[in-house]
């Protein structure tokens, strides 16, 4: 799937990928994420998307936002759209494609394999536009929840799925196997 010689760039979909990895119960390092992925090819760039809610006094991503911004990741932010529905409930939009789609297809001129960790089926026709470049596009997403978090369409097109929960002995925060373990309690010999 992934060849040594080939450079690669990673575009997150942080909404997207936050939401797989809880319904799959694990929480990402990103440290480890990176890493996995140069162990794989030349990783040229990570890009990480994420929609700011700035009415919050402290963004509860903000931690996130600013360590991914100084340990290899290029961060893009937007502000998200707060708006009432038809029901009178408020609701927060924070759609990134967009943006995902334009550095994808710039930085298709120089790498040779695209790594989209999103399930977001609105990408479909990105995947195909860089496969017209010539570029290997492979998708990260899961299909281990129900219902599924990958689109079908985008699923079919790309030219490598990788399920999330194949990664996670790589890039879990916490591993299973080196979850603390309760400590023990010693029985105390008191010689009165």
């Amino acid at each position: 799937m992934f060849d040594s010689r080939e450079k690669i760039a990673l575009f997150i979909d942080g909404a997207n990928l936050y939401a797989a990895s809880k319904s799959l119960g694990f929480d990402i390092d990103y440290r480890k994420l990176l890493s996995a992925f140069q162990k794989r090819a030349y990783l040229l760039r990570a890009y990480y998307y994420t929609a700011l809610i700035e009415d919050l006094e402290f963004s509860t991503i903000r931690p996130l936002i600013d360590w991914l911004d100084y340990n290899g990741y290029t961060v893009v932010t937007k502000p998200a759209k707060e708006f009432t529905d038809a029901q009178g409930r408020r609701k927060i939009k924070g759609n990134m494609d967009i943006e995902l789609a334009i550095d994808a297809m710039e930085q298709s001129q120089v790498v040779d394999h695209i790594v989209i960790f999103s399930g977001d089926g609105d990408l479909t026709t990105l995947v195909e536009a860089l496969q017209r470049k010539g570029r290997k596009v492979s998708v990260v997403s899961t299909m281990s929840t129900q219902p599924p978090m990958v689109a079908d369409d985008l699923r079919r097109q790309a030219d490598h799925f990788i399920d999330l929960i194949t990664l996670r002995g790589e890039i879990d925060r916490h591993p299973p196997e080196y979850l603390p373990q309760p400590v023990k309690q010693k029985n105390e010999d008191v010689n009165h």
